[in-house]
């Protein structure tokens, strides 16, 4: 193997590593059976969605695994293989792949290391169900709302009833 040739490989090693350092998330899906066109569609998406979607040579991605926290994702990487990686919310790979892998009725998870903690590809679907950051505080938001606008209604009511 030529020089320049391990350069290159040491390169994409270096990428993914820096990559993963920065992740909360990284999600590994297995994207046999798409055409080109949807692979674009879903690049759009996961762009949109502030995930960073590549395809790396297994071999490669197992090298720049080793010890990191996102190790044990090497034990998927079989045959056809994606990251999705996220640096901002955790869940957003796993639920926009999700909803990608509904709508084609293609793909699968493999598995994925959200906030350090390791899941198959059943824990990642588990996780895709999970509302995102803003979702969970609106809800949050609204549960605590509830009880004091009722408050607010019932003393109105009492001082509307003393006049």
């Amino acid at each position: 193997m030529s020089i320049e040739a391990q350069q290159e490989k040491q390169k994409v090693i270096n990428e993914i590593k820096e990559k993963l350092e920065k992740a909360k998330a990284a999600v590994v899906i297995d994207y046999i059976g798409i055409t080109v066109a949807q692979a674009d569609a879903m690049r759009k998406k996961l762009r949109a969605a502030n995930v960073d979607y590549t395809v790396y040579k297994n071999t490669l991605a197992k090298r720049a695994l080793l010890g990191t926290e996102f190790e044990r994702l090497s034990e998927v990487l079989e045959g056809p293989s994606a990251f999705a990686i996220s640096y901002d919310d955790a869940t957003t790979p796993a639920r926009t792949l999700n909803d990608i892998i509904k709508e084609y009725k293609k793909m699968e998870f493999k598995a994925g290391i959200i906030e350090g903690v390791y899941y198959d590809a059943e824990g990642v679907q588990t996780i895709a169900t999970i509302p995102g950051r803003e979702g969970l505080i609106a809800k949050f938001m609204g549960s605590i709302q509830s009880p004091v606008s009722k408050a607010a209604r019932l003393f109105q009511a009492i001082a509307d009833a003393k006049q």
